[in-house]
């Protein structure tokens, strides 16, 4: 073991650009010589079903060795990663600078970059990334959309399935009736100079795709958090944060994505602005990704030394400043899913901390991975896949009647109220609307915004 290996886990920059990124010999060198490390670890057996398949293949081979694997087969490997990336943070052992240098996930991405490139990506899930494509157009046709996508509509639903490979049993996101940004236009805060935080903090939120199209509720929520405690923050929507590009593997499309939202942040850093991200997967984006895709971007380093998640602002927020007077307790207790990306952004429980904040709240904390894996998720072939990597999420849900569910990721609290019902069991009442911790802050404060 290398004198290092006791460090601190640290990442390499992704040099996507290089010609050997993308060399098939070297690529499936490096994908064997991993997963070798991987069979004789066997550490990350429950996180996903990648180690499984992996497992059961060698299992399975003549030589029971990575050796007796085809080669071919190293595809439904790489296939079944949601790059949640837990194995690099929770679990392996082995991670830089361990001499062993072991990047499971990324080297997921760096065999999807392979696949795009040669246009053996997925490019049915590639399409349902398009959110700046699909988002305006739902939105504009919001009525019809969630019509044709509700699951109780067996027409549509059976033949999505069959043009776009969308699972006809998973729950999929509605389309707001209008954008956030048109929605906070409309709104009339009052800011409360008496806040400790205000003249003190100044902040602009970052809506993130399914904020802006989807659920605007919980960025206008955000804002009314941010507003009660004495700032006036502006909500900001450049584009997509390229989370479903990067899952794809279209890395030259993320980086192009990074360096103009970070360029057309940049004035807002530049006058100390905090960028706050409401949505788990777009702050590992602009804090973690973005660098490491673009090291030598100076803009997109600021950017991410600027940018908070939500739950880790409002907590830094009382841990510094204090917050604003005014919160009252909720009833019925609330179920808090910690999401992987939050988990991958090395800042702890910080949905946790900030339900405490909430008087006499009762909390039950679940950590651990839901299984949706954004467009991953919901197509034919991984629906019921994710479905069973989150059936312990489902079960320790179950087993509390709590009045509210909430997560980091909005996508992941959809997909354990799925599993909910699966067991007989639903959330109503306001609970049934609130997907975020931050939005239970807000109605404690009297703040939540009617959903539209």
């Amino acid at each position: 073991m290398s004198e290092g290996s006791m460090g601190a886990p640290t990442r390499h920059t992704i040099k996507w650009r290089d010609a050997d990124f993308v060399d098939e010999t070297k690529l499936f060198t490096e994908l064997e010589r991993v997963f070798d490390l991987c069979h004789g670890c066997r550490r990350c057996f429950n996180l996903c079903d990648s180690f499984p398949r992996l497992f059961d293949l060698i299992d399975n081979s003549p030589s029971e060795e990575i050796d007796g694997v085809a080669k071919a087969d190293y595809w439904k490997v790489v296939d079944a990663c949601t790059l949640c990336d837990l194995c690099f943070m929770t679990k392996c052992p082995y991670v830089p600078p361990h001499e062993w240098d072991l990047d499971f996930p990324h080297l997921m991405l760096r065999a999807r970059a392979y696949q795009f490139k040669h246009g053996k990506g997925h490019k049915k899930q590639e399409q349902l990334g398009e959110m700046d494509k699909n988002g305006p157009l739902g939105v504009k046709l919001s009525g019809l959309a969630n019509w044709a996508t509700e699951r109780s509509n067996t027409m549509t639903r059976t033949v999505m399935q069959v043009t776009h490979g969308v699972h006809k049993d998973a729950a999929l996101p509605t389309f707001a009736k209008q954008t956030c940004r048109t929605q906070a236009k409309a709104q009339v805060l009052e800011i409360n100079t008496t806040a400790p935080a205000h003249g003190v903090r100044k902040a602009v939120i970052y809506a993130s795709c399914f904020g802006e199209y989807n659920d605007p509720a919980i960025v206008l929520d955000t804002r009314a958090v941010l507003a009660k405690n004495g700032i006036d923050a502006e909500i900001v929507y450049p584009e997509c944060c390229g989370m479903p590009q990067l899952e794809q593997g279209d890395l030259a499309r993320v980086a192009g994505k990074a360096r103009a939202i970070a360029l057309s942040l940049k004035p807002y850093v530049t006058e100390g602005y905090d960028i706050v991200v409401p949505v788990a997967s777009c702050a590992l984006m602009l804090k973690f990704e973005w660098p490491l895709i673009e090291p030598d971007d100076e803009n997109v380093k600021a950017l991410s030394q600027a940018t908070f998640d939500v739950t880790e602002y409002v907590v830094d927020l009382a841990a510094k400043q204090g917050l604003a007077d005014g919160l009252k307790p909720l009833k019925g207790g609330v179920t808090a899913h910690i999401a992987c990306h939050a988990r991958a952004q090395n800042m702890g429980r910080k949905a946790q901390e900030l339900l405490k904040l909430i008087p006499e709240m009762d909390i039950t904390v679940i950590e651990r991975c839901s299984g949706h894996g954004g467009s991953w998720g919901v197509t034919k072939e991984f629906f019921e896949v994710g479905m069973k990597i989150g059936a312990p999420v489902f079960r320790d849900a179950a087993k509390v009647d709590n009045a509210y569910v909430v997560s980091e990721c909005p996508l992941a609290r959809d997909q354990i109220l799925q599993g909910l019902e699966r067991k007989d069991k639903t959330i109503e009442g306001p609970g049934k609307a609130l997907r975020h911790p931050v939005q239970l802050l807000a109605r404690a404060y009297g703040l939540t915004t009617e959903e539209s």
